[in-house]
């Protein structure tokens, strides 16, 4: 009777602990893992709004991005712009930085995801857009001291090119360029800022816009006729490839997960970006008093 009795509370107890141990693991996946995420719009009013355009194969740089300068403090939201895609379901189970438009994910159709991100953000309460990519690494508390002076309005920033020829071969080929033998002066995409207002008159005549296959290209065109304020700025790294690391620069393209990290350690350390500065390429300042086709001649003396 008392070996029964022992048997019992054994099997009562191991019973009730194997309970327990489940009633708790499902509450700390539920209250963590799978707890509700905020939608990536529902946001109050901020300066800086950056939409990072991302494939969805690419979640190891969005992750470099999340562990490195989206961590900055500041009035910003850094949201990631992605083709609509089931393979995205668990990484918005735990981050809520995901804005997801209807557009495939293909090179050839950059312009329409641009265009429809916009679209999707036009009722956030921000003042400026920073759009990059996610091989961009951004300095975003000096881009939001910087834009304390900017105009509030009609105002379009970046590393300009008005002397850029027409991409007739590979992922970059044009067919339906008709406009110039030369594109049009726009800001390079690897980061460009522009003002809420812009947003808006680009959505508002979405139907009227012609689109290229380079989304950089295609936002030079669509702001070409309007009298608003063009600020070229060298401190914008975001040429085909980079100049080099200066730590003046706000923004810089063509960053691997391993060299953003490395800023990053850089930053927090010693408050510059760059262990060491270089210069592997020259830049320019546009001159607007002259033709586009004479407007960016590179300057070896000039750094960044």
């Amino acid at each position: 009777m008392l070996m029964i009795q022992k048997r019992l509370t054994y099997f009562i107890l191991t019973s009730f602990s194997f309970i327990l141990g489940c009633t708790l693991t499902l509450f700390f996946l539920h209250t963590t893992t799978l707890k509700p995420i905020a939608s990536p719009i529902d946001v109050s009013k901020i300066k800086l709004l950056v939409l990072i355009l991302s494939a969805v194969k690419n979640q190891i740089r969005r992750d470099a991005i999340r562990e490195t300068w989206a961590q900055a403090y500041g009035d910003v939201k850094i949201l990631f712009v992605l083709s609509k895609d089931q393979y995205l379901n668990a990484e918005k189970l735990i981050h809520s930085d995901i804005l997801e438009v209807n557009i495939p994910d293909e090179y050839r159709l950059l312009s329409h995801k641009l265009l429809e991100s916009f679209n999707s953000v036009r009722n956030i309460d921000f003042d400026y857009l920073l759009k990059c990519d996610d091989d961009t690494f951004v300095d975003v508390t000096k881009v939001i001291n910087e834009l304390e002076t900017a105009p509030k309005n009609k105002f379009y920033w970046g590393y300009f090119d008005g002397n850029a020829h027409i991409k007739r071969a590979g992922k970059w080929k044009e067919t339906e360029w008709i406009l110039c033998d030369k594109y049009l002066p726009y800001a390079l995409g690897g980061g460009y800022v522009l003002s809420k207002d812009l947003i808006i008159y680009m959505v508002n005549n979405k139907d009227y816009l012609s689109f290229f296959i380079s989304e950089d290209v295609s936002v030079g065109v669509w702001l070409a006729p309007l009298n608003i304020t063009r600020k070229h700025d060298r401190r914008f790294d975001t040429e085909f490839r980079s100049r080099g690391c200066c730590n003046d620069y706000l923004v810089t393209h063509k960053r691997s997960p391993q060299v953003m990290k490395l800023y990053w350690s850089h930053i927090i350390e010693t408050g510059k970006m760059c262990n060491e500065e270089y210069k592997d390429i020259s830049s320019y300042e546009y001159n607007w008093t002259v033709m586009p086709s004479k407007c960016c001649v590179k300057n070896a003396l000039l750094c960044p």
